[in-house]
């Protein structure tokens, strides 16, 4: 028997490979089908099942791409119904994979098609579930994404509380929980590091675990303090539950090669959005195509596409490292952006080559920007998520948060100067961007970010003001 854990550092995304005499499964696929195909024939084995424990909704899942490659069976739990064939499996259904079982424990709260899986091994031993988004490593999922009219966020919350107590509570203490998702994901709220733990160790430590809770405190802990789900939750929803564009027909589409003379009149179209994707020391030493946004691949880069690119039909094209474009179009297709028309062939140097104009960010160091905002009359925004503003900030800097900056970009003034900063330069970069792109030329990053402006010794504090003057 082999049971792999597969993580995505990206999308903080847990799938799983199980492999037990020539007969594999897959659990919670990404949309890439090959991993797991070279996986199976590596050891021999076939696809025999593709499992989801719900409809995700920070990434699309590739099970029917990989169901049509492998002829493997897709199952879902009770209450899913994609539009395409599946196993709808009922609770307490058992699946043979080589010598081992897996057992389907219908245990809905975060959707009510989510379902956990029980690995029983050849012994009749329980050592591992497959928990998905309905218990997380000091947490447990959200039970505000499947809201609907006949369903409450606190309903969601109860059946959580009882998927809980009488489908995962009961298992042995020593089995090894293995959740879908980690920290870093919008899947939850409090999600720790570690990306596997006992049900007993979980049930000392995890809040929602407490063994004296009841189901009314459980309801208030679990919908307290959640914040807006990014915007394109609700549109990998729905494409988890269509049949879509072949990965493998969005990546040969991707990775068309544009000459910079046609890259510059596509990058002028109103319809098209350019994003570069590069290094933040490429985009800001070389600048890039006008307009372009950057979001370096080397970041959060899912989530942070599909948090700020509204329009998930958005056709675009891209700058990238070369060798990486691939990389590039998987990723942006991860998270349902299928409409990637190309990249900008030989890159800004191909570019410069052509005698176009460049774009570039104006940038200065930590100790140059304290020497600015101890001479005062400037505007310094940093653009971290409000919780770690809360956390730590400089005094006389307002919070201008990236997740929210199409929402509240009204109050950004053209004619202002603008001092961006982050954590470490990764996200104040993104912002930057996208204030030029919208007109706003007048607008520095501080390289380095907050942790070098720390080590300059500026005022710090732990209160933020309610009022927020831009």
């Amino acid at each position: 028997m082999k049971v792999e854990q597969l993580f995505t550092s990206c999308l903080a995304e847990m799938a799983y490979y199980v492999e037990s005499n020539g007969e594999a499964a897959i659990i919670d696929p990404l949309r890439e089908t090959e991993p797991y195909i070279e996986m199976a024939k590596a050891d021999g084995a076939k696809i025999k099942y593709v499992f989801l424990t719900h409809f995700h909704a920070d990434f699309v899942s590739g099970q029917v791409d990989l169901a049509k490659k492998t002829g493997a069976t897709i199952v879902f739990g009770p209450n899913a119904n994609p539009n395409y064939d599946i196993h709808k499996g009922i609770d307490g259904e058992e699946f043979k994979i080589g010598k081992v079982t897996l057992k389907l424990l219908h245990t809905p709260g975060h959707t009510m098609e989510s379902s956990s899986y029980v690995l029983i091994d050849e012994k009749g031993k329980k050592p591992y579930v497959f928990t998905g988004d309905c218990l997380f490593i000091g947490d447990v999922g959200r039970p505000d994404l499947a809201v609907k009219s006949d369903v409450t966020e606190a309903d969601l919350a109860g059946h959580l509380f009882d998927s809980l107590r009488n489908k995962i509570m009961t298992l042995p203490d020593d089995i090894i929980v293995f959740p879908n998702h980690g920290a870093g994901s919008a899947c939850g709220k409090n999600m720790s590091s570690e990306t596997f733990d006992t049900l007993g160790n979980q049930k000392k430590t995890n809040y929602a675990l407490r063994a004296d809770m009841t189901k009314e405190e459980f309801i208030k802990e679990v919908t307290t303090g959640l914040k807006p789900a990014p915007q394109y939750f609700p549109n990998n929803v729905r494409m988890n539950k269509e049949i879509n564009t072949s990965i493998d027909e969005i990546l040969h589409r991707g990775t068309t090669p544009i000459d910079a003379a046609t890259f510059k009149e596509m990058s002028e179209r109103e319809d098209i959005l350019v994003i570069d994707t590069r290094s933040k020391d490429e985009f800001a030493e070389e600048g890039t195509v006008p307009g372009a946004w950057y979001i370096g691949v080397d970041g959060n880069f899912a989530p942070w596409v599909g948090s700020l690119i509204t329009n998930i039909k958005q056709k675009i094209i891209f700058i990238a490292e070369g060798g990486r474009e691939h990389e590039v179009v998987t990723r942006f297709s991860r998270v349902g952006y299928d409409n990637t028309l190309g990249f900008l062939r030989g890159g800004m140097h191909a570019w410069l080559a052509a005698g176009f104009k460049v774009d570039k960010i104006g940038s200065i160091s930590a100790t140059q920007f304290a020497n600015k905002l101890k001479a005062g009359n400037i505007v310094a925004l940093d653009v971290r998520k409000e919780s770690e503003f809360l956390s730590e900030h400089v005094v006389g800097v307002e919070n201008f948060p990236l997740d929210f900056i199409h929402s509240n970009f009204a109050e950004i003034k053209p004619e202002k100067e603008y001092f961006l900063h982050c954590a470490s330069g990764y996200r104040s970069l993104i912002a930057a961007s996208i204030f030029q792109a919208n007109g706003i030329k007048k607008v520095t990053d501080v390289r380095g970010g907050f942790k070098d402006i720390k080590d300059t010794g500026v005022k710090l504090t732990d209160y933020v003001c309610p009022t927020t003057l831009l």
